[in-house]
């Protein structure tokens, strides 16, 4: 029987050397996987088996009430994707799909949900998080007990990279944080309740670069990976 092929949308980064660092990471050398690029202007949220939000750019303040000006704002933010991807995410829950969250995705989920952001983590959470243009930072995550990530990864800690300078502030409703880093920043969230809703994960460290670098811990990158793979296989079957 020939094996089923399966789309997975992932929205668009903004630079093509880091959207392709997903499309390794997703597909993993399995040549049944399409990955299709999802862009403002481009092709929708339609026909797909599952979403992949990117990282990228800030969410504008507008969608979660925060300020304009803050620490580290960028000199203008990209409004077209935030509603793109904002439509994108509520079609995909809607068709109940396994959804996948990177960064600027976990933090889009959050504020999509009814949670608002950190907008600067400060000097000191900046030293532990905020990457370079030449490098990510790591640090350590602690796995939250009996969590859906907990179950993935198989172990209540690991090593992660790290490039954001901002972070969860108030959780939405209905979201469960699944890990934290040693300095309570919330790393990991997921459904609280997820009897009778589909496969939702995002985490604030990039599996795609620990992917391509062979950096952090294994599990955190491709338990994670293989675990959604399998979400979208079962959702086909």
């Amino acid at each position: 029987m020939k094996q089923q092929r399966l789309r997975i949308g992932l929205t668009y980064t903004g630079s093509d050397k880091k959207h392709d660092n997903y499309v390794r990471w997703i597909q993993d050398g399995d040549g049944t996987i399409e990955v299709v690029r999802l862009e403002a202007g481009g092709e929708g949220g339609g026909d797909l088996d599952a979403l992949v939000l990117s990282g990228g750019v800030d969410i504008a303040p507008e969608f979660y009430s925060g300020d304009n000006a803050y620490a580290h704002a960028p000199t203008t933010w990209e409004r077209a994707r935030d509603l793109f991807e904002l439509e994108v995410l509520d079609q995909a829950l809607k068709r109940r799909i396994p959804v996948f969250g990177v960064c600027r995705g976990l933090q889009l989920i959050n504020v999509a949900l009814g949670g608002s952001l950190v907008q600067d983590l400060g000097a000191g959470g900046d030293a532990v998080h905020e990457g370079t243009a030449a490098a990510d930072k790591e640090h350590v995550v602690r796995v939250g007990e009996g969590s859906l990530l907990s179950a993935i990864v198989g172990r209540n800690r690991g090593l992660v990279n790290s490039a954001h300078h901002q972070a969860i502030a108030r959780l939405a409703e209905g979201l469960r944080v699944s890990c934290r880093a040693e300095d309570g920043t919330m790393e990991g969230v997921e459904w609280d309740q997820p009897e009778g809703r589909s496969f939702l994960l995002a985490v604030q460290w990039h599996p795609e670069r620990m992917y391509v670098n062979k950096v952090g811990d294994i599990p955190l990158y491709k338990n994670i990976r293989d675990r959604f793979i399998a979400e979208i296989a079962k959702g086909r079957s």
